[in-house]
């Protein structure tokens, strides 16, 4: 069997307070404790305000730039006026992914009637996928467990790097 390739993780929280120093961010160092045990390398990660023209940018530059083949963003999917981060996730991935987030929800639905309110996305930008995380570090760390293991083989056949016996 061949050696499994290194993952180019990327992690975006968004929280105002957060980007102004006011907050401590819990969430996405609960991502890179996470997923780091399963052959990704967290290569870039950042606080930004729950703006988004800022979100846009930023996921723009991640894909554009090829810096990481998946982009963790964590935060801005629930319903308060400032929650506008899978606007901006559509707004930017042609193409989308639906059935990670619906899995993130159903899981979540065995835990707590109110994982039916993320309005979570995912997609796809060139070579990255874009998936929006809860803003919870709990939260974030359930649903990671549902979705890590099938994520390295959609990664893997997005960079080109799948095996035909494991499609």
């Amino acid at each position: 069997m061949s050696e499994q390739i290194k993952i180019k993780a990327a992690i975006l929280t968004m929280s105002d307070k957060g980007s102004k120093g006011e907050r401590e961010d819990l969430s996405g160092p609960a991502i890179k404790d996470f997923i780091e045990p399963y052959g990704y390398e967290v290569v870039d990660y950042k606080i930004i305000p729950d703006d988004f023209d800022i979100i846009r940018k930023e996921i723009k530059r991640i894909a554009d730039e090829d810096i990481a083949n998946v982009l963790f963003t964590t935060g801005g999917t629930g319903f308060s006026q400032r929650d506008v981060t899978p606007e901006a996730t559509k707004a930017v991935c042609p193409r989308e992914v639906p059935g990670i987030p619906e899995a993130m929800r159903a899981a979540s639905m065995q835990i707590t009637d109110k994982a039916m309110l993320s309005r979570a996305a995912a997609g796809i930008r060139k070579n990255t996928l874009v998936i929006n995380m809860p803003g919870s570090p709990k939260a974030v760390v359930e649903s990671l467990e549902v979705i890590i293991k099938p994520l390295r083989h959609g990664i893997e056949i997005l960079v080109g790097e799948a095996s035909e016996c494991a499609r």
